[in-house]
Parts: C-alpha cells; sequence; structure tokens
C-alpha cells in the first residue's frame, strides 16, 4: 500500500522505510510506538495549529511529548496559538485526526519540529493515513518540505 506521503517521497527519490501496522487497530502515538517497537522519542505526531492572527501552523513533537503553546508561538513570533478544531483538520491539510503528515498537506504551512529530532538519524511520522508511518532523515525531509528545529515540548 502506498499512501500519497510515500508517492511525494519516492517522486523526489527520497529513501525511507515505511511501516504498515493497520492491522493493529492502534491510533495514539504512543501505542503506535509500541506496536512498531520503536523509542516513543523518536516517533513524532503533527500537530495543527491557529494563531491569533489566524495564521495556520504545523508543529512535529515526539508521541510521549506535548507541545508547550507559549514555545510553539514564541517560535513561531505569534502572541498566542492554539489547536485546530478536530472538525476543521480534513478541509485545511487533507488529512483526518491520527493520519496527520507534514508532508502532503492541501497547503504547505510554516512547520516547526521539536530539537530533539536532531538526537536521531532519522524519525519516524505518519505516512498520511491511519495505520502508516513513514522514517525519513532530517536532512532528506529538508528536500521536500521547509521546516525549522526549534524547542517546543
Amino acid at each position: 500500500m502506498k499512501t500519497n506521503v510515500m508517492r511525494i517521497l519516492d517522486q523526489k527519490k527520497i529513501q525511507y522505510k515505511s511501516y504498515d501496522y493497520s492491522s493493529s487497530g492502534v491510533i495514539s502515538g504512543m501505542e503506535v510506538a509500541n506496536v512498531l517497537n520503536q523509542n516513543p522519542n523518536q516517533v513524532f505526531k503533527t500537530l495543527v495549529t491557529i494563531s491569533n492572527s489566524k495564521k495556520y501552523y504545523v508543529f512535529d513533537i515526539p508521541v510521549n511529548k506535548e507541545l508547550d503553546l507559549k514555545k510553539a508561538a514564541l517560535a513561531v513570533n505569534e502572541k498566542s496559538i492554539e489547536m485546530v478544531k478536530l472538525k476543521d483538520l480534513l478541509s485545511l491539510t487533507g488529512y483526518i485526526h491520527g493520519g496527520c503528515s507534514m508532508i502532503g498537506m492541501k497547503k504547505q504551512f510554516c512547520t516547526i519540529i521539536d530539537e530533539s529530532a536532531k538526537n536521531y538519524e532519522t524519525i519516524i511520522f505518519s505516512a498520511g493515513k491511519i495505520g502508516y508511518q513513514v522514517e525519513v532523515s532530517l536532512n532528506d525531509l529538508k528536500k521536500v518540505i521547509d521546516y525549522k528545529i526549534n524547542n517546543i515540548c
């Protein structure tokens, strides 16, 4: 099974490893890390936010951490940010909750990845569909999307 994220990585000739856990029925990030037998610090979740100035931002953080909204707002020079409402996620990104990926959104938003990602050669994140993940190096990810690294947890 190829997801849009995998097709984009293939088009850009980016090496990646894919994971299929679709038969497990798990959705939460920690469950995904456990099912894949991976370090939860290396498995990232994609969170979509909106600022007080009505701009959208994407934050990727380890599944075992929480987004610090104050640090996140500082990282994007905003006064405050909040999570996008679940009902708005699909129309905004093209993805549903639990299958949201920083690659292949309808529109590319400013993306910030937690600085802890630098501790690993690769990070694992959603392949754009519940039940599928991809593992990509930060250097290769830079060839697909523009992102910044910051302390956001």
